[in-house]
């Protein structure tokens, strides 16, 4: 398959490699992995949730530095309109541990995701960059799914909690022909769940988490079992200090047979971070490397085919492509009839709210760890009274630095935090304003650096500047919170909102996502 890449990207070329690499091979969130080789090609797929264009795929050519490919749901066509956040919300609902696969005897992509518990959405690509097409939508949950192309074409799907089944798909892959329990999980171990499905050396395995601490694997000469059952790994010490126990994700072999086990690390306030070890196989039974009892930090290099340049995950982007890149993901669809890429980044405002969390087209972009820093370039002249814009730390305790326009035409560059949310993502506070500036001029760059080492203080502090240069605190430090519970990590969002009347704009002249 070949590839192309802008010509005015900003490519790392890797040199002469070092012997070994660093966990987590991206810090950046990108839980409930799903990761295939298509010839001497990576790709890696995850959960989403509430965000839009849903289901990123990175790609690599060395399971190590990773870039931005496409999404396989360009928008969440999900029946619920609450997913354009109109009638309410979905957040924390959406794309979670999803199946993603490769179907060589039609050369097409797959991607399978349960929503709701109660049926799946079958979307399919010739190519990862799209275009992307909702192909079916099954009357069947497939919770956790897992997809094996066997080598005979025939299509299954491992799926459930505790109660683990496989469902075979027509030759479409977009109905079901037969399904059946295969295993149930021993009280003892209590819950499995996060299925990947493989066939090797004509034996079937089933690969599964148990949530959020372990990994186990089961086995059988056919894919209705049945299944013998082996663990993996059990409260293993995991590479990044504060976080948990790598878990979760897929198995990939490379060309040249060896495999490899991409996890991913709950690393919060940032969110779960892929994580990269050996896989051995002894007796017929996968082994994971450790060192010195536990998932290392480095480890020998994969040996794979030559490094290729890919676009970094951090750096610039000033949005002179008529399209936004696949960095970008939307809190909830957005209003795509309001936004106008290309001479910057034009947003015009679709809601009139005084909730954040209720405002379409806050634009987010994921965090880089262990600490960032995220600027942006705004142009605020077209505002109207009421009106907001700004840069935020969203989550569901949230917090930002942005412009208010007052009645009277004059600008505020704000600082505001105590956004939240409750255990049902219903917004319990629009946060409160703690310190404030006079703005004149119709330019302002804003800008949060953010600690979200989960052992760390998880601190994020805020400022501002009229030229770019100098900034200038404003607002007290806020404390990223911790908790697992809302899945996504925190993201940096910008955000446009009308508080009395539509018809304002505001224009983001650049963006910028740089560390230490």
């Amino acid at each position: 398959m070949s590839h192309q890449h802008p010509a005015d990207a900003q490519a790392l070329t890797p040199a002469a490699a070092p012997a070994t690499y660093t966990n987590p091979v991206v810090w950046q969130d990108f839980a409930d992995g799903d990761v295939v080789r298509v010839g001497d090609t990576y790709y890696y797929s995850a959960s989403t949730m509430h965000y839009s264009p849903g289901a990123p795929i990175l790609r690599s050519y060395d399971l190590l530095t990773w870039e931005h490919a496409g999404h396989s749901v360009p928008r969440l066509d999900f029946d619920d309109e609450r997913y354009d956040l109109v009638g309410g919300s979905r957040y924390v609902k959406g794309i979670w541990a999803s199946a993603f696969g490769y179907r060589p005897g039609e050369a097409t992509f797959y991607w399978y995701g349960c929503v709701e518990l109660d049926r799946t959405y079958v979307w399919t690509a010739p190519a990862v960059e799209g275009p992307w097409t909702r192909k079916a939508r099954i009357e069947a949950g497939y919770y956790d799914a897992g997809l094996l192309v066997d080598d005979d074409d025939t299509m299954y799907v491992a799926y459930g909690n505790t109660t683990i089944s496989v469902a075979q798909l027509d030759a479409t892959g977009t109905r079901e022909v037969r399904s059946q329990v295969v295993f149930r999980t021993p009280p003892e171990i209590g819950v499995l769940e996060g299925a990947r499905f493989y066939r090797k050396d004509g034996l079937y395995y089933l690969w599964l988490t148990r949530p959020a601490n372990g990994q186990y694997v089961l086995r059988s000469r056919s894919p209705w079992g049945p299944y013998e059952i082996r663990e993996v790994l059990l409260d293993l010490p995991g590479p990044i200090e504060g976080g948990g126990v790598p878990h979760q994700g897929g198995l990939v072999d490379t060309p040249d047979g060896d495999w490899w086990y991409m996890a991913f690390t709950d690393a919060y306030p940032g969110g779960r971070m892929p994580t990269l070890a050996p896989i051995t196989w002894v007796d017929g039974w996968p082994v994971l490397r450790t060192v010195d009892g536990r998932w290392a930090t480095d480890y020998p290099r994969p040996a794979t085919a030559p490094a290729r340049a890919v676009e970094p995950l951090t750096g610039a982007d000033t949005f002179t492509a008529p399209t936004l890149a696949p960095r970008w993901e939307w809190n909830h669809n957005p209003d795509l009839s309001a936004v106008t890429p290309g001479d910057g980044l034009t947003l015009r405002a679709v809601t009139v709210t005084d909730d954040l969390y209720a405002a379409r087209n806050t634009l987010t972009h994921r965090l880089q760890g262990p600490t960032s820093t995220v600027t942006i370039e705004l142009d605020v002249s077209g505002m109207r009274a009421g009106d907001r814009a700004g840069l935020v730390m969203l989550r569901q305790t949230s917090a930002w630095v942005g412009v208010v326009r007052a009645d009277d035409g004059t600008d505020r560059v704000v600082m505001t935090d105590g956004l939240t949310m409750d255990e049902q993502w219903a917004t319990t506070s629009t946060g409160t304003e703690r310190a404030s500036a006079p703005l004149t001029g119709g330019r302002v760059w804003l800008r949060v650096q953010a600690d979200i080492r989960p052992g760390a203080d998880r601190q994020a502090t805020f400022s501002w500047s009229t030229d770019g240069e100098t900034f200038a605190p404003l607002g007290p430090a806020m404390t990223l919170e911790a908790a697992w519970q809302f899945f996504m990590g925190y993201r940096a969002g910008i955000f446009h909102h009308a508080t009395r009347a539509l018809g304002g704009s505001v224009t983001v002249r650049g963006f910028e996502l740089t560390t230490p």
